[in-house]
């Protein structure tokens, strides 16, 4: 009879615990990579989306026979924020009777293309 009991864990046993901990390590890692890059791609779309809406207002409370509203395409001077440039521009198409539709768009480079692009419709 074998009076000696074992204590502790095999090293095989401690191998295979540090492989099981090391895949879920991984997962995780992978998730926080798509996770960061989500998160800035999120931030850049407000910031456009924020350029955007804010000239859309007030191209929509200038008078409507200002020059800014005669039909035709627009480009506006770059924003920067946060090292990122904002290309901006507009286009006023004049619709059937009293309507003028204005469309703004918002576009930016971050190693892809990416838009935005906000439309409203305004009475003479």
């Amino acid at each position: 009879m074998n009076l000696r009991k074992r204590k502790g864990f095999t090293l095989i046993e401690v191998l295979v615990g540090l492989v099981i901990l090391a895949v879920g390590l991984l997962a995780i890692a992978g998730m926080m990579v798509t996770s960061v890059k989500g998160n800035y791609f999120s931030n850049r779309l407000t910031q456009a989306s924020y350029v955007a809406q804010d000239r859309l207002e007030f191209l929509k409370n200038i008078p409507i026979g200002d020059a800014a509203l005669t039909a035709g395409t627009y480009a506006e001077q770059p924003v920067i924020i946060a090292g990122v440039t904002f290309n901006r521009s507009y286009t006023v198409v004049d619709g059937t009777g009293t309507l003028k539709t204005i469309t703004y768009t918002v576009t930016w480079n971050d190693g892809r293309d990416h838009s935005v692009s906000f439309t409203t419709m305004r009475s003479l």
